[in-house]
């Protein structure tokens, strides 16, 4: 089998740059290791910047979530017992962010694949990338039993952390940069109404909190726990009691408990990869990339991951130039130290962090007081939260 771009990985980025390669007419297969419901199952984030749900219109998948998405033109931060709101829209000229699940992005896109007729091969197990160093690169894998090659002009790794793409590159050619918290979020899916209409982000000196939502009757909440915690050790009762003495107490009253649908620990990282080209294969999300997820970063620098490299495969076609081929890795990464800068700087102000001691609280508080009484601070977390354009810096 042969084809112009050989996609690894059937996630939201993997999903969305075979969007804009078909819409160019660019012939583009998609191979992933796990099944579609796998694929489905997994719970993700669910804030979309503007730069995101204006891609999703750019490939007509759009029409559910410009339904059921929510626009938030604002949240509040929670700290020392008080609730400030950054009004998104006033301090940035009108921009917004989306609540809607990655999960129902995942399958929007899922179902506009299934539609274009473009290739999709799940459960294609060894993968495995060959010769991206040349002209002529090829993706093996195995599928009922047989092995296959498919042969293509370039490799897209969407494959995430684990993946098999950054595993493959030369480790002479690679450098990687890796941060990792001392503390996780306990995320609890519920079906029950959100506490709020917008998103709250908690510091308190028993830890960090986040009240999320994914629609009118599902909210997703957060507690930071230490990484020794084990989400069996969690019943749902004391969740929402460790939560509730978290939140003010106009929140605290408000909150609606509920069976969970769902609980898991996610451990928190900073992590990048350069370059993220490596000869005739690419890297795009996770597989490049990892921000913890204060702020909502990861999905969304995903999604320009693959805008960039969709208009570098597309002026490569069109216009045989390498010029956004060549270009592509220092762009986006540009674009993703900012955004690292960003979840870090955020993670570091609304997280407790007890080995370095009461000092760190002061400075911690002193820093949210300057920005909730300065109009530049408060734009500094607006501009940054509803994502930078995507031709910030040039």
């Amino acid at each position: 089998m042969r084809t112009q771009v050989a996609i690894i990985g059937a996630g939201p980025s993997g999903l969305l740059l075979g969007q804009l390669l078909h819409k160019a007419g660019i012939d583009n297969v998609i191979l992933e290791r796990q099944t579609g419901d796998y694929v489905l199952g997994r719970i993700r984030a669910g804030v979309l910047e503007q730069v995101t749900t204006d891609l999703m219109d750019e490939v007509g998948v759009n029409e559910r979530m410009h339904k059921e998405g929510l626009v938030h033109g604002g949240f509040d931060m929670l700290f020392n017992g008080q609730r400030h709101r950054i009004d998104l829209q006033g301090l940035t000229g009108g921009k917004s962010v989306m609540v809607y699940g990655q999960t129902e992005l995942t399958r929007d896109l899922m179902e506009a694949r299934a539609k274009s007729g473009r290739t999709t091969v799940y459960e294609a197990a060894n993968v495995q990338v060959h010769d991206f160093d040349t002209q002529r690169p090829r993706v093996t894998y195995e599928k009922d039993g047989q092995t296959h090659t498919l042969e293509c002009d370039f490799i897209a790794g969407c494959d995430g952390f684990h993946g098999v793409c950054r595993a493959s590159a030369p480790r002479s050619a690679i450098r990687e940069f890796e941060k990792v918290y001392p503390f996780g979020w306990l995320g609890l899916l519920s079906d029950t109404p959100p506490v709020h209409h917008e998103l709250i982000y908690v510091r308190s000196e028993r830890g960090f909190a986040l009240c999320s939502q994914r629609s009118h009757t599902r909210s997703r909440y957060y507690l930071q726990v230490p990484l020794t915690d084990k989400v069996e050790a969690w019943s749902d009762d004391a969740f929402w009691n460790e939560l509730r003495l978290r939140l003010d107490p106009e929140a605290a009253e408000k909150l609606v408990t509920g069976p969970s649908l769902e609980k898991s620990i996610a451990p928190l990282r900073s992590f990048v990869t350069e370059p993220l080209r490596f000869g005739r294969m690419f890297l795009a999300g996770d597989a490049g990339h990892i921000v913890p997820p204060t702020g909502a970063k990861g999905l969304n620098l995903a999604a320009t991951d693959v805008k960039y490299l969709s208009n570098a495969l597309i002026e490569y076609y069109q216009e045989r130039s390498e010029a956004g081929i060549d270009g592509y890795s220092e762009r986006c990464l540009a674009r993703i130290w900012r955004a690292e800068r960003f979840s870090w700087w955020f993670t570091g102000i609304m997280h407790n962090f007890p080995e370095d001691g009461p000092i760190v609280a002061k400075l911690q508080q002193a820093e949210l007081d300057y920005l909730i009484n300065s109009e530049a601070g408060q734009r500094t977390i607006a501009e940054n939260y509803v994502g930078l354009p995507l031709d910030f810096g040039g």
